[in-house]
């Protein structure tokens, strides 16, 4: 089980977000526990009073907890994995919040404590906890049989093309996969061995070498869109500029968004819409798909709570009357048919519990399973047309240079020949 942390402020904006059903199909508050409120937002502005009283500005401690996605785990896993990061942390008696996120056939949760100690009004502090975390999600992933992954076990052979938020938002706006997109740069880097060759590999794939703002050497693609060399190969910028050259010889991210659009988005810009415009009705089934399955699930998971909800509340009743009152009530007392009546009523409250948790864990994974398999459809169309944009990137700049050569070969004078220092002139 992955574990993610940050000590951080923000209750509302965070309340919010753990509330957010656009992105998320389905959102479950398992518990809200320690406070005087018992709904989240509630919750979250407790802490953030309670925070008014002292110096802590980061008062919150949220941890998102990702077990792999292949496997059916049950609540009390989760749970038990935030009983072990309060007991690592200090965070014992802590008021704390758990939420449950359902996405593209993934289940996940978030569990969020307060780091304030409400009788003594400081802050409980947090040294080293992801360390802390890292150790934990290792035991976690012994104690219940799943793969660790490689490079979860070994920093070493971790996937070079696994990427941050920020690369992803940043290709997510480009039209690109942001996965895509750093494997072509890797791609370009291992099969060239210095600047010109790097630049040339990456205009085959519609990808532009320029000066970085404060980043050394960069990617521009057709769009404008720009991604920073060293972050895609997961190398040092002394050792990308030890083998590119000074990115100062190259020209500034103004200047080639400018080349680019007096050659190439010109022409083609249309043809790139066009693709994305067939990209997104193509997804409008799909979508439409996964929001009636959606719907349908949240029904039969409300129908399950309702039915679980009336059947709890007969069992109450029936419990309830085998308690008997009045003189006959302290007879038992005397007698210990009391103890014995309250022994059996507690059992089988126990086991009805994890009765119904059982029904709705069986539930919410043949749920898991069947939208799973409309994520698979869903990511093979994505990678479709990720192949498409790039294809279109790829043929944007072959015709560039198909231009550039031809206009040069027709004066018989000139042929612009790509440098370290950019465009030159040559006879």
């Amino acid at each position: 089980m992955i574990l993610k942390a940050s000590q951080r402020s923000g209750a509302k904006q965070l309340g919010l977000h753990l509330m957010k059903t656009e992105e998320n199909e389905h959102v479950e508050i398992h518990e809200v526990s320690g406070f005087v409120s018992d709904d989240l937002m509630g919750a979250m502005k407790e802490a953030y009073a309670l925070s008014k009283g002292t110096k802590c500005k980061q008062f919150l401690f949220s941890v998102s907890l990702n077990p792999p996605s292949t496997e059916s785990v049950r609540v009390e896993v989760f749970e038990k994995a935030c009983e072990m990061i309060e007991e690592r942390l200090g965070l014992k008696g802590q008021p704390r919040m758990i939420v449950f996120h359902e996405k593209e056939g993934r289940r996940h949760d978030h569990a969020v404590w307060s780091r304030i100690d409400a009788d003594t009004m400081t802050a409980k502090p947090l040294p080293f906890f992801k360390r802390t975390l890292n150790a934990i999600a290792k035991e976690l992933y012994l104690e219940n049989g799943w793969q660790i992954p490689e490079g979860f076990r070994d920093s070493r052979l971790r996937d070079p093309r696994n990427f941050t938020l920020a690369e992803w938002q940043q290709a997510k706006r480009a039209g690109l996969d942001a996965r895509e997109v750093k494997a072509t740069i890797q791609e370009c880097w291992a099969m060239s061995d210095n600047g010109p060759a790097f630049a040339k590999a990456l205009e085959e794939r519609g990808l532009f070498l320029a000066q970085g703002d404060r980043r050394g050497h960069v990617a521009v693609s057709i769009e404008g869109e720009v991604f920073a060399i060293a972050r895609m190969v997961d190398k040092k910028t002394k050792e990308v500029s030890a083998r590119l050259g000074d990115p100062k010889e190259l020209r500034s991210v103004a200047d080639t968004v400018r080349h680019i659009g007096a050659t190439v988005a010109q022409r083609l810009s249309r043809y790139i819409s066009e693709a994305k415009r067939i990209a997104v009705n193509a997804m409008k089934p799909l979508n439409e798909q996964k929001r009636v399955m959606k719907e349908a699930h949240k029904a039969e998971r409300q129908k399950l709570d309702r039915m679980q909800r009336e059947r709890l509340q007969g069992e109450q009743r029936e419990r309830s009357a085998r308690v008997r009152t009045g003189a006959k009530g302290v007879w038992d007392i005397l007698t210990g048919r009391y103890f014995k009546v309250r022994k059996q009523n507690e059992m089988e409250a126990f086991f009805g519990l994890q009765r119904d948790r059982a029904q709705r864990h069986d539930l919410v994974q043949s749920q898991l399973k069947e939208r799973q398999g409309l994520q698979s459809q869903i990511a093979q169309e994505r990678e479709r047309q990720a192949r498409q944009l790039l294809g279109l990137y790829r043929d944007a700049a072959h015709y560039r240079r198909m231009t550039r050569d031809e206009q040069f070969d027709r004066d018989g004078a000139v042929r612009i020949r790509l440098t370290s220092r950019g465009p030159e002139l040559g006879r």
